[in-house]
């Protein structure tokens, strides 16, 4: 069983940076994808980046297309997400996700190991 746990979390400013970062622990880690979720207060976990963990294709959000860049590092079994001109919006428990097997939509059930999540405050 895999163990994912993320740090980096925290309070910025509308405006600031952020980066997040995940490491999975296990004898064996070789995903087929990994991904970063969000969920706010009274809503459902949506999606916001992932990466193929053999070719390192990337996939975003609409929400934060153009603000952030998620990256891994194999050799670390890490992964990492750097977040950009935060909005208030941006505030939520961003979990990070690691799934064995392909994955066709990038939806939190497509998704099997969990990390326990870290809170992204954005607040003037």
């Amino acid at each position: 069983q895999v163990q994912l746990i993320e740090s980096g979390g925290g309070l910025v400013q509308p405006g600031g940076s952020l980066s997040l970062s995940c490491v999975a622990s296990g004898s064996t880690f070789n995903p087929y994808a990994m991904a970063w979720f969000r969920q706010a207060p009274g809503k459902e976990r949506e999606f916001v980046a992932a990466i193929t963990w053999l070719g390192g294709a990337t996939y975003y959000s609409d929400h934060v297309k153009g603000r952030s860049a998620i990256s891994r590092d194999s050799a670390k079994n890490a992964v990492y997400l750097q977040m950009n001109a935060l909005k208030l919006e941006d505030s939520a428990v961003y979990y990070c996700a690691a799934e064995d097997f392909p994955v066709r939509t990038w939806h939190y059930n497509d998704f099997g190991s969990w990390g326990q999540g870290t809170q992204v405050t954005v607040s003037s």
